[in-house]
């Protein structure tokens, strides 16, 4: 089972930051099991909404170009508070390096002003056919289904385009 642990993207700044927002509710599966007489969301799962919104970062700023983004490492993990059924989590991620093949991020998730999580994520980011050229059409349906789902979490309208200021002025 895979988790889609971001409901929407709230803004994103390509090379730079991203901010995005998951809503809590009781009807989330996992909470039936996880303390069901105190739903939280589980520190893992909060963990990878920043995971999942550096991943957003990463591919918007590379335009697409590898298939797969995942975690390498995560350092310095705090966590704080717990999100409650009737919270949004807002996971702000800001980059302190984005190259070919990796990045690096500093991470943290609020409800409201209180902070709940905060991290360092190590990404790698590659696609499958480098190691097996038979797998380029699986890289581009990847990619496509990507894309899709940035539309449908907002993406499009959430990036801010930076522009150079005008010659003379």
């Amino acid at each position: 089972m895979k988790f889609i642990l971001i409901d929407r993207i709230i803004s994103l700044e390509p090379g730079s930051r991203i901010v995005t927002s998951k809503s809590l509710t009781l009807a989330e599966e996992y909470l039936a099991d996880h303390f069901p007489t105190f739903p939280v969301m589980p520190g893992v799962l909060m963990l990878e909404a920043m995971v999942q919104s550096a991943g957003w970062l990463v591919r918007v700023t590379e335009n697409y170009a590898h298939s797969m983004v995942v975690l390498a490492e995560a350092r310095n993990i705090k966590y704080k508070s717990f999100v409650s059924p009737g919270r949004t989590l807002e996971v702000v991620v800001e980059a302190t390096r984005i190259d070919d093949g990796e990045s690096e991020f500093k991470a943290r998730g609020r409800c409201g002003e209180d902070e709940m999580v905060q991290a360092r994520l190590e990404l790698r980011h590659y696609n499958l056919a480098q190691t097996n050229r038979m797998l380029a059409d699986t890289d581009e349906k990847l990619v496509s289904d990507a894309r899709k789902r940035f539309k449908l979490l907002g993406g499009p309208s959430a990036v801010k385009v930076v522009c150079a200021p005008a010659a003379g002025g």
